[in-house]
């Protein structure tokens, strides 16, 4: 009967009818120990999250939205989450928690292009352990999922040249992120698209948080005279550095124009409304559940890898239009 409860084997039809109907009238429903020593699983899926300093995290709309888009998924298909740190810069041990037993495959997220992701990673897959990365490119063939942030990127800074601006500057997250890589490549290619020049001293870097883009505010202001408009790779660096300058007299809007990215929350309530690109997290987070369970569930090979790439769109608000 747990057999047959739990999905494992083949079955006659009539008999796993009998079953259900059985079950339902008596209110059953399988234990999940029962359930785990049946399947051989946990019943634990986890997830990897980097420690990153000055985010928090839960408060993050990059990781609140793939994490609720993981969990709707996970839910209804009766597994449960395991979330596991590390910090960035040490070695994240993705693959302990297989030899633990403690997971029955992982997503992974803020994975980067350093050795020890990559070691990590390459043990996992030799293993044949089930795994995605979210938000991380890499040659190898594992299951990626990402959206189309060179094409958003694109379309940010694009949408920048048609108002009019020919002095774009650009912070951006840090280069061991293929995400940041991927918004710089947007912003070369619309520049070259344009016909414009693109100088080094208007490309900045923070690290995804607010106060990072609060912290360059003061460079910014003292380069007021070398560019018309900025272009943030999150809503997080474009708020802080729309509070530092407002602090010094410059407003977005009037004084500038800027462009954010996500289209978090938040973007909707600054002053002016921060213009952003839409990144669909949520549906990242479930398509990411949704390969894993596949490779748990064996509809898909776990060697095999694919990478799958979600659009974004630009969303225009009152920042990137300057009043006259």
């Amino acid at each position: 009967m747990s057999r047959v409860l739990c999905g494992v084997g083949p079955v006659k039809e009539i008999t796993k009818r009998r079953v259900m109907e059985a079950a339902e009238q008596v209110g059953y429903t399988p234990n999940a120990i029962a359930r785990s020593f049946v399947l051989q699983q946990s019943g634990n899926i986890g997830v990897m999250l980097p420690v990153i300093p000055n985010v928090r995290l839960f408060s993050a709309y990059y990781f609140s939205e793939i994490l609720s888009g993981i969990g709707h998924v996970v839910e209804q298909r009766g597994f449960s989450l395991l979330l596991h740190f590390h910090g960035l810069g040490e070695p994240p041990q993705y693959s302990s928690i297989f030899r633990s037993k403690k997971v029955d495959g992982c997503i992974i997220l803020g994975a980067t292009s350093n050795d020890m992701d990559m070691y990590e990673l390459a043990q996992m897959h030799q293993q044949g352990w089930p795994f995605c990365v979210v938000g991380q490119h890499y040659e190898q063939p594992y299951y990626r999922i990402d959206a189309d942030h060179v094409d958003g990127a694109t379309q940010a800074v694009t949408h920048l040249i048609q108002q009019g601006h020919q002095k774009i500057l650009m912070l951006n997250g840090p280069s061991w992120f293929s995400n940041s890589l991927d918004r710089k490549q947007g912003y070369e290619a619309a520049h070259r698209a344009a016909g414009l020049e693109m100088l080094d001293q208007r490309s900045l870097q923070g690290n995804y948080s607010r106060k990072s883009g609060l912290a360059l505010a003061e460079r910014v202001y003292a380069m007021r005279d070398e560019f018309d408009a900025i272009f943030a790779a999150n809503d997080r660096m474009a708020i802080g550095m729309m509070q530092g300058l407002m602090e010094r007299g410059m407003v977005a809007g009037r004084d500038y124009a800027i462009v954010g990215y996500d289209n978090s929350d938040a973007s909707r309530v600054t002053t002016p409304p921060l213009s952003s690109v839409q990144v669909p997290f949520f549906e990242m987070g479930m398509r990411a559940a949704e390969i894993l369970l596949d490779q748990l569930s064996g509809k898909i090979a776990r060697e095999r890898g694919c990478y799958e790439c979600l659009s974004t769109k630009l969303v225009i608000r009152a920042s990137s239009h300057l009043s006259k």
